[in-house]
C-alpha cells in the first residue's frame, strides 16, 4: 500500500503466536518489521538498536510491565511512537498508558484494517484510541487541568504556533490543519514540531492535553 514501506514497527507481546501473527499481518501490508520483542527489557534494549517508527506494546508481558517498557522508550527514543495493543480496556491501564508516553490505545479486538490505520495514523503522528476512550484520555487532562499549577510561566509559542495548537487540541490531523489554515503540509508539520520543542513534549496527545490546559481548545 502506498506509503506505508517507509514506516518501521517492532511488535512486543508476551504470546509468541500472537506477536507474530500481528507482525506477519503488518509485513503483508507493507509495513516494515524491524523486531518483535517478548518482554519490557528486551523491546527496550531492541528499539535502541533499531529505533522503529512505531512499537505496538502489549501491556501485559509476563512479569515486566509495557508502561515502564513505553515511559523508557519515549524518553530515550522521541522520534519513536508507541501504539498500546492490550486485551484490556480497563480506563485506569489507559490512562497510565497516556502518561508513560503512549501516542494511542488499540484494543485487541480491532480488526485487522482498524490496525493498519492506526499505525500508519500513530506513524503520522496523530493520536489514535479505540473508540470511547479517546473522551475518556481527554477528560483526565480536564481534570488535571482544574488542579492548582504554581509552575513556571509556559514558554512563548507564536501566533501561527498557538492556531496551529488550538487545532491539534481540537482532533484534527496536519492535512485538515493545512487546509484550514491554508498552509503546507510541512508547514503545520514544521509549527507542530517547534512547538514540541519549546514546550518539551513529545507527541501530538501531550499537545493536546497542554492546549486543554491553557484553554486552548475552546473558540
Amino acid at each position: 500500500m502506498t506509503g506505508e514501506a517507509q514506516v518501521s514497527v517492532m511488535v512486543v507481546d508476551d504470546h509468541p503466536m500472537w506477536r507474530d501473527g500481528v507482525a506477519r499481518d503488518l509485513a503483508e501490508h507493507g509495513f516494515e518489521v524491524r523486531a518483535t520483542a517478548p518482554d519490557a527489557p528486551a523491546a527496550v534494549r531492541i528499539a535502541r538498536t533499531v529505533r522503529p517508527d512505531v512499537v505496538l506494546m502489549d501491556l501485559n508481558l509476563g512479569e515486566t510491565s509495557g508502561v515502564d517498557a513505553t515511559r523508557e522508550i519515549t524518553s530515550e527514543l522521541p522520534s519513536t511512537k508507541v501504539l498500546v495493543l492490550s486485551a484490556s480496556g480497563e480506563h485506569s491501564d489507559v490512562l497510565e498508558a497516556v502518561k508513560a508516553g503512549a501516542s494511542g490505545y488499540l484494543v485487541k479486538s480491532a480488526s485487522a484494517s482498524e490496525l493498519v490505520d492506526a499505525v500508519k495514523r500513530t506513524a503520522a503522528g496523530d493520536p489514535v484510541f479505540t473508540a470511547g476512550l479517546a473522551g475518556l484520555v481527554l477528560g483526565e487532562y480536564r481534570r488535571m487541568a482544574d488542579a492548582p499549577d504554581d509552575g513556571p510561566a509556559p514558554p512563548r509559542l507564536t501566533e501561527r504556533e498557538t492556531d496551529v495548537l488550538r487545532l491539534v487540541a481540537k482532533g484534527m490531523t496536519a492535512r485538515q490543519i493545512a487546509e484550514k489554515l491554508v498552509l503546507s503540509h510541512r508547514t503545520v508539520e514544521n509549527h507542530v514540531q517547534s512547538t514540541l520543542r519549546k514546550l518539551q513534549l513529545h507527541n501530538r496527545v501531550e499537545l493536546a492535553r497542554y492546549a486543554i490546559e491553557h484553554g486552548l481548545d475552546e473558540e
